[in-house]
Order: C-alpha cells, then structure tokens, then sequence
C-alpha cells in the first residue's frame, strides 16, 4: 500500500448468533456450525451412522391412520 492509505477494518457482523452445541453445551463455531468442535461434530455423526437416532414409528399401520384422521 501506499503511505498514506489508511488501513481500513470492517466489523464484520456473524450471519447468525452462537448457538449452544448440541453435544456439549459450548457455544458453537462457524467452522464447526452447529457444534463446538470437530469432535462434537463427529461424536454427533457417530451416534447417526449406528442408528441411535431414529424416527419412531407405529407398530400398528391402522392404529396410527386412526390418530391420524381425528
């Protein structure tokens, strides 16, 4: 640059506030969105890939179109 030039800064506003990790608590990083860390991030695909979150369904078909409709 040349003498002279100011160096300007820009305060850079987030996109979107820090949410608390949903491992641990922390508030969670841009390079890790929506987690704290990486570890948290892979603890949480962990958990995906061995099926421990899982969608329930009913095991009575017509039970489940009877609550449905009311």
């Amino acid at each position: 640059m040349a003498e002279g030039d100011e160096q300007r800064t820009a305060k850079v506003e987030p996109l979107r506030k820090a949410l608390p990790c949903p491992e641990c608590r922390r508030p969670s990083t841009r390079e890790n969105y929506p987690f704290c860390s990486d570890r948290c991030r892979n603890l949480d695909l962990s958990r995906w890939l061995k099926g421990s979150y899982a969608i329930p369904v009913a095991d009575d078909e017509a039970k489940a179109d009877d609550d449905y409709r009311d």
